[in-house]
């Protein structure tokens, strides 16, 4: 079971690459949410609330759950003038 992660802007400079791939076990990505991955990802205790992410190209929240082959990409939040 594989997950593409991709970190854009900021994320990708604190985090020094763009991305990740992952391959997980079913039993255990069948319980995997968005929190839980950014967490394995980036060894952070925590989500952080201002973060965005998108499933498959579809904005989404830290709590849904993650299928085989998903696209998962965190954006920091966006500014603008």
């Amino acid at each position: 079971m594989t997950i593409k992660v991709l970190y854009f802007a900021s994320l990708r400079e604190q985090l020094g690459r763009s991305g990740d791939e992952f391959d997980f076990e079913k039993d255990k990505l069948s319980s995997m949410n968005i929190g839980n991955l950014w967490q394995y990802a980036t060894s952070q205790s925590s989500f952080p609330e201002e973060l965005l992410v998108a499933v498959n190209q579809e904005y989404t929240d830290q709590f849904a759950l993650l299928n085989d082959g998903d696209e998962v990409a965190f954006f920091p939040p966006v500014t603008g003038g």
